[in-house]
């Protein structure tokens, strides 16, 4: 036999050695002693090494001190022809410099970093910091001139340039250098740090000319509002008037913004001037659109609320909205949801003439197809609409007449909504009119019959008392839908309620008897409960067995058990284990298996509460095993999907089924010869 390399036989043992490991864990439970992240945390930071920490050097003379400065330097030296782009290296190289009072060599190393790039601006930074913070004024100014020049762009270097230059009281230096920086047209940033300059130093007429020369280059609503304000601080009133002036007509009607003459009305607000304040909101209100005006609509609110009378504002914000609505609906008149908002609108001005206007061009708009979801919107307008004259104008008889060209206006041969018919039933009871909310309830039900209009129908009278006609009406409501359980159910109850016992039994046993029904199971319960309420238990019996004549679910099975076991009589036990065991012999003759091990369970929790340990064990004998099979796929024909198309699934064994028995007599044995090759 040829011998195996080291390789080979190494990667043998370790496959070995992992299939034996799989083979022999078989508890994967969790562990009895549990160790936490923060315990095998600690243990690694305790276990762990210390750092080895480079010695320090101490240096007692001029030679030691030399050739620690050569070491350094090289070092630095090595670490910049290693990676010359990495301008971090050559920070911590002139950083050392500096640190060792070598100002040329340090400045020897900014100018060679900047042959490597010239446009770093933290290399500059840095630079020019050095040599400000070692107070050498002129290379710092000469290296500003060169910064600006090459980075004109970057505020930082022209903010430091004029700080420095301030720190060191050259004003006129300072504002040299501010005026060079304006030249680039900067951010308004830069321009209000220039302003900011001049009135330090009390030159109000140069800040002037600054606000002048900002708002041509940057005419923005804010920065006219800044020197507005500026002009106001300063107590130049009539100034700041031009200026909002002169703004307003720069930016024209197409650039308008509302936060412009809110800042002006505030203004003349301010100066006690209110006409002024008020003329210059509805001159903005006038000419900027809603969508762009709402905070300018709130101001002005605020404003009138303080300084005016409430009709004049009312009337002002109203006008504005219904023009909004009507350029709204000049567009889409179909817009329910517009019409919705308008009539809302003019029900807040309390004119009843524009309501009914606004209402009556609403309810015009008629879908143009009688299909019931473009209608389910448009129909609220009628409600709404009717609403509004019996509730707010308390004209009973337009509302009436209103309901009324709603129904006729309805396609009720394709589609009807029972809200509409029910509302007018209520209306006309509230008028004391119970014949006519009868006759329009009447007509529903004739003319277009639906479970919402025999319901609200069925209800109406039974708040009125009136039983017989409930009863009349639950007869027509089955004749005209007799597989409606909930109505078969509804219908009992009202004569169970009645204490007429006998005709919600017969009511019960016509439902049971009909061909169809939508919910077959809720209407058996309910027939069971009414008579387990009855405490009638032969006739709750029979109902069972009638049941499982059609139907041998297993969940009738456990009902009748518990029902069984419920009766308070001697011996029920007995009969619910008897019931238990007909339902198992049913399952198992109909092969259902899931059904079967869910009977049995339930038989098991059955005798756990109520049975003794030999009833117990009993049924525990029957309990099934779960084995795992395998299976030939299936196609969609039904035929086979190929032999090597195979799948798992799990099955059930019973110990009293005798056509399993030789399969789990092998299962038996395989289990027991694991067992032993375990040991």
């Amino acid at each position: 036999m040829d011998k195996a390399t080291p390789k080979a036989r190494m990667q043998h043992i370790n496959t070995r050695s992992s299939a034996q490991l799989h083979l022999t864990i078989k508890n994967k439970n969790a562990a009895p002693v549990q160790i936490s992240a923060e315990q095998i945390l600690r243990e690694a930071k305790e276990r762990q090494e210390i750092a080895i920490k480079a010695p320090k050097q101490k240096i007692h003379d001029q030679a030691e001190l030399l050739e620690y400065r050569g070491r350094k330097r090289k070092e630095f030296e090595d670490r910049i022809q290693r990676s010359r782009l990495h301008i971090n290296e050559w920070l911590k190289y002139a950083t050392w410099e500096e640190g060792q009072d070598e100002l040329q060599r340090a400045r020897s190393i900014y100018e060679r970093a900047l042959h490597v790039d010239s446009k770093n601006a933290t290399l500059y930074l840095k630079y020019v910091e050095m040599e400000m913070k070692h107070k050498n004024i002129a290379l710092a100014r000469n290296l500003f001139d060169r910064i600006v020049t090459i980075l004109p762009r970057r505020d930082q270097f022209w903010l430091k340039y004029t700080y420095m230059e301030e720190m060191l009281e050259e004003v006129a230096r300072a504002r040299q250098i501010f005026e060079r920086w304006m030249q680039w047209e900067p951010e308004e940033e830069a321009w209000m740090a220039y302003v900011k300059f001049e009135k330090r130093y009390k030159e109000l007429e140069r800040a002037r000319v600054v606000y002048e020369r900002f708002v041509h280059i940057h005419p923005e609503p804010k920065n006219w509002i800044k020197w507005a304000e500026f002009e106001e601080r300063e107590g130049k009133t009539e100034k700041a008037r031009e200026i909002f002036t002169r703004a307003i007509e720069v930016m024209g009607e197409e650039l308008m913004e509302q936060r412009l003459f809110i800042s002006f009305a505030k203004f003349e607000t301010r100066l006690k001037e209110t006409d002024r304040a008020r003329v210059i909101y509805k001159y903005a209100l006038d000419r900027i659109p809603r969508s762009k005006s709402q905070a300018l609509y709130n101001q002005y609110v605020q404003f009138e609320k303080q300084y005016g009378d409430k009709d004049g504002i009312e009337d002002v914000v109203v006008g504005k909205r219904r023009l909004q609505y009507e350029a709204d609906l000049a567009t889409n008149l179909k817009n329910y949801d517009t019409w919705f908002d308008y009539g809302k609108l003019e029900e807040s001005t309390g004119d009843v003439d524009r309501v009914r206007e606004v209402y009556e061009r609403a309810i015009a708009q008629v879908p143009p197809a009688q299909e019931k979801r473009l209608w389910r919107r448009y129909i609220y307008l009628w409600i709404r609409y009717a609403l509004f004259e019996e509730l707010e104008t308390k004209d009973y008889e337009r509302a009436r007449q209103v309901y009324k060209g709603c129904i006729k206006l309805i396609p009720h041969k394709k589609f009807t909504f029972a809200k509409i018919w029910l509302l007018y039933a209520k209306f006309e009871i509230r008028q004391l009119d119970l014949s006519a909310a009868r006759k329009a309830l009447g007509m529903a039900v004739g003319m277009c019959p639906k479970d919402k209009l025999f319901k609200g129908y069925i209800e109406l009278e039974l708040e009125l008392r009136a039983i017989d006609r409930a009863r009349t009406l639950y007869a027509k409501y089955l004749e005209w839908s007799p597989s409606t359980c909930a109505a078969w159910i509804k219908f009992a109850e009202l004569e169970s309620e009645l204490q007429d016992t006998e005709r919600a039994r017969a009511i019960f046993n016509l439902a049971v008897a009909q061909p169809e029904l939508d919910m077959p199971e809720i209407l058996w319960k309910a027939y069971i409960d009414f008579e387990v309420g009855e405490e009638q238990w032969a006739h709750a019996r029979s109902l069972y067995k009638q049941l499982l004549e059609r139907t041998a679910h297993v969940k009738v099975w456990i009902s009748w058990a518990h029902f069984e076991a419920s009766v308070p009589e001697e011996g029920q036990a007995d009969i619910a284990r008897d019931v238990f065991k007909k339902g198992s012999q049913t399952m198992k003759d109909q092969g259902l298996k899931e059904e079967r091990v869910i009977l049995l369970e339930a038989w098991k929790e059955f005798e756990q509460a109520q049975g003794t340990a030999e009833s117990l064990k009993s049924v525990q004998d029957l309990m099934p095993k779960m084995v795992k099979k395998r299976r030939q796929v299936e196609s969609a024909d039904g035929s086979a999907a190929g032999s090597s198309q195979w799948e798992e699934y799990y099955d059930y064994i019973f110990p009293d089924d005798q056509k399993e028995q030789p399969n789990f007599k092998l299962l038996q044995m395989v289990q027991q010869w694991k067992a032993g090759n375990n040991k």
